[in-house]
């Protein structure tokens, strides 16, 4: 469905420029017609919470607990490595479903006392958890965009991610604004979280510099700036639209939107 409706569109916005090379290539519209939007977050509802203390040794992930994609499994097992050594818990924003890959994984790795799963909270308490951890993970093989990494970087948390899809764009460079590892790595993972949590500094430092890159680049208003835009834009275009219609330039025009986002959750 989503192929056939983007092909007929005149322009398509996607959430990232990752996004736009896979639908180009997946779906095969031209690159002409593909515009990046990328989507926001509200950071004024999403921001530190200076009176909330951190939680030594929690971490926190938002994940659809058995989509192999998002990685979670490899978060896991990092965190059993890092029990080894260390006091650690993690917080994972979704459910468990029990008898599913993740329970047998958490039960295997003897962590029922160290992973806590949260759902259907308010936003409010979502933020609290937030600030609650002293690292935020997103340990995702693939991401169009993500949602929680932007989410996690407004509140002021120190992110840990994964160079998966898009999230190199979103999150920023590399002991700058986020701290990266590859992809479907626990080993590296641990020894990055290591690194994180061992170092106040550095977790202050990155996570200020995480909100400010939100504050700049993935706030709704610039989502809203982009798109009206291109809805501008497509106005503009519209003689042209209409000259390749059926019923040619007397015909009533269609704007439609189409925000296409490849395999994004």
């Amino acid at each position: 469905m989503q192929t056939r409706v983007a092909s007929r569109m005149p322009r398509v916005i996607t959430v990232s420029q990752n996004s736009l090379k896979d639908i180009h290539a997946d779906q095969k519209v031209p690159l002409d017609r593909l515009h990046v939007v990328p989507v926001g977050v509200d950071q004024e509802l999403f921001k530190p919470q200076p009176g909330v203390k951190r939680i030594p040794g929690r971490l926190i992930t938002t994940a659809s607990a058995d989509v192999t994609m998002k990685g979670l499994r490899y978060l896991l097992e990092a965190v059993a490595k890092l029990r080894t050594e260390r006091h650690i818990e993690l917080v994972v924003i979704g459910r468990l479903k029990e008898g599913g890959p993740s329970a047998q994984i958490i039960d295997d790795l003897g962590l029922r006392d160290a992973v806590t799963f949260i759902t259907g909270v308010p936003e409010e308490r979502i933020i609290e958890l937030y600030a609650e951890a002293q690292v935020a993970v997103v340990p995702s093989l693939y991401e169009g965009f993500s949602l929680p990494a932007i989410e996690a970087m407004s509140c002021g948390v120190p992110l840990v991610a994964t160079t998966g899809g898009a999230l190199p764009e979103v999150v920023g460079t590399h002991n700058e604004t986020a701290l990266v590892v590859p992809p479907g790595d626990s080993e590296a993972l641990a020894a990055m979280l290591t690194i994180a949590l061992d170092d106040e500094a550095l977790r202050e430092r990155i996570g200020a510099a995480g909100r400010q890159r939100v504050i700049e680049r993935w706030t709704w208003r610039h989502t809203a700036v982009g798109t009206v835009e291109h809805y501008r834009a497509l106005l503009a275009e519209t003689p042209h639209i209409q000259a390749r219609r059926p019923g040619g330039a007397g015909a009533a025009p269609r704007y439609q939107r189409s925000r296409v986002q490849n395999r994004e959750s």
